[in-house]
């Protein structure tokens, strides 16, 4: 019998891998990852544990005969060539920074105790976070808060925007103005007359503008008499000169009265004291400027809207908004601080009022994605005591505007401003650039505390730099309390950078 057999080849069937396996697999790239930057950390320690002896080959380059100087590049390549493509001196320049912010970290850690239950700090190199504690705690932040007004004026209005102040007139017939003269305020808080003594101020204004450029506007125009009055015009902004808010003895003495109108800070020369109403300030002070041209006023001075009646005949223009950032961080020039977020509101929405200012500052701070949890802006000056602030947002913001024109703007240790006087003979001399704050708040065993704060830059003279806060909230603070802690955080600071030099990580 004949047997018949067919052959039917099954299908061809493959283990199936285990799930560990695959999840092994797919972890595989973020441990690679991790891998890397934990070797560069502790090659940067190894470095810190054993120094390189390694010399450099062209130290005395061009002190040698060419023919040396050959045999030093082609030692060079060989080095090069030699070093293992693994090895950290691939990568010097990461080695010696990670070294750098490491050796910081255990210095912040070291300062960071001397910081209480009710003060912050927050430190950081180039926005990478080295130390920190209470940083999302509410504290009081004193003038501190002019950095979050500057940043916001200098994003929203540009760094070079100016302010315009006008003076109009009727028809001049005969060298005769029928009527009266308005000078018109644009919102500048450094309009100043130049025989005013801002010299004898502690913090002389400067990037001032010129009030006398008005007054010869109208001796060019031909003004010899004003059968009326000099009428000062703030219109552009609302009518609160001081905040209400503010501690007791700080309005009329620390800041204002301001308007959009204001001249020589409401002080009229030959007067002790400051003006209620800055505009009939600025406009008495303007008659008694056309009075010294030999332009007579028949009716003296006062405040109100520009009659349309009238047509322009002089405007001078204030110095770049850079500049009066500057001059307001240098000197905490309160008074600035404030028309600065009455003219943000003004840009914004027409309103040139504090609240129009404050809700601009508030969108512009979310757009940048500063953590708000905790954060009460209610002027712009930082002299209410009930505003309330975070390490962690400031250092936001000090991060976001590194190597802007506010960073070159604040106050010099031991040179400039309120920091002329700190931190003399220290290491970070020249070096730290920092906003003060100071609040005393009396009595001191009723709240609110009173606060000394420090804000900005160290810097490291190798590009980098660092990005601090430290606010001190006590029921009171003395000097010789906040200049122990200030100096406690400047010794840690001097330290940086504090990494082996690149050449001596290079390949060998």
């Amino acid at each position: 019998m004949n047997m018949r057999v067919d052959v039917v080849a099954s299908p061809v069937r493959y283990r199936k891998m285990p799930l560990f396996l695959l999840c092994a697999l797919a972890l595989l790239p973020a441990i690679g990852l991790l891998s890397v930057h934990w070797w560069l950390r502790d090659e940067a320690d190894r470095y810190d544990d054993t120094r390189s002896a390694v010399e450099s080959l062209s130290a005395d380059d061009d002190d040698r005969p060419a023919a040396s100087r050959r045999d030093t590049e082609r030692a060079k390549r060989a080095a090069i060539l030699s070093t293992s493509l693994f090895d950290y001196r691939r990568l010097p320049d990461a080695v010696a920074g990670s070294a750098s912010i490491n050796r910081l970290e255990v210095q912040v850690a070291r300062a960071l105790p001397v910081i209480d239950g009710r003060s912050c700090a927050a430190v950081s190199v180039d926005g990478i976070a080295v130390g920190a504690v209470n940083e999302t705690a509410s504290v009081i932040p004193a003038s501190t808060v002019k950095l979050i007004v500057a940043a916001v004026a200098l994003e929203v209005l540009g760094p070079d925007f100016t302010y315009a102040t006008s003076v109009r007139i009727p028809a001049v017939v005969e060298g005769v103005v029928d009527g009266d003269v308005y000078l018109v305020g644009g919102g500048d808080p450094l309009l100043t007359s130049d025989d005013y003594p801002i010299d004898d101020d502690t913090l002389p204004a400067f990037a001032t503008t010129s009030l006398d450029v008005l007054a010869d506007a109208l001796v060019a125009a031909g003004v010899e008499r004003i059968n009326g009055s000099v009428i000062g015009d703030g219109t552009r902004y609302d009518d609160e000169f001081v905040i209400d808010s503010w501690g007791d003895g700080v309005a009329f003495n620390d800041a204002g009265p301001y308007d959009a109108l204001l001249v020589n800070d409401a002080r009229v020369r030959g007067r002790s004291g400051v003006q209620d109403d800055p505009n009939v300030g600025a406009a008495r002070e303007f008659a008694r400027l056309l009075g010294d041209r030999g332009i007579r006023v028949a009716d003296g001075w006062g405040s109100g809207p520009a009659s349309t009646q009238t047509t322009v005949v002089g405007t001078v223009e204030s110095q770049p908004l850079g500049e009066i950032v500057r001059e307001m961080l240098t000197n905490s020039d309160n008074n600035t601080a404030e028309l600065l977020v009455k003219e943000l509101g003004f840009a914004e929405t027409g309103e040139g009022t504090r609240f129009a200012g404050l809700v601009v500052i508030d969108r512009v701070l979310r757009q940048w994605g500063v953590p708000l949890n905790g954060v009460r802006l209610l002027d712009g000056s930082g002299l209410t005591p009930t505003t309330q602030m975070t390490c962690q947002a400031l250092l936001d913001v000090l991060q976001r505007s590194r190597g802007t024109v506010l960073q070159t703007s604040l106050p010099i240790a031991g040179q400039t401003g309120t920091l002329r006087d700190e931190f003399i003979d220290s290491g970070v001399e020249g070096r730290l650039f920092a906003k003060t704050g100071t609040l005393g708040n009396p009595p001191s065993d009723e709240p609110p505390l009173a606060s000394k704060a420090l804000a900005g830059y160290v810097s490291g003279g190798n590009g980098a730099a660092i990005e601090f806060v430290v606010i001190l909230n006590a029921d009171e603070i003395t000097e010789e309390d906040y200049r122990s802690i200030w100096a406690t955080f400047g010794q840690r600071f001097a330290t940086f950078p504090d990494a082996p030099p690149t050449k001596d990580l290079q390949p060998r």
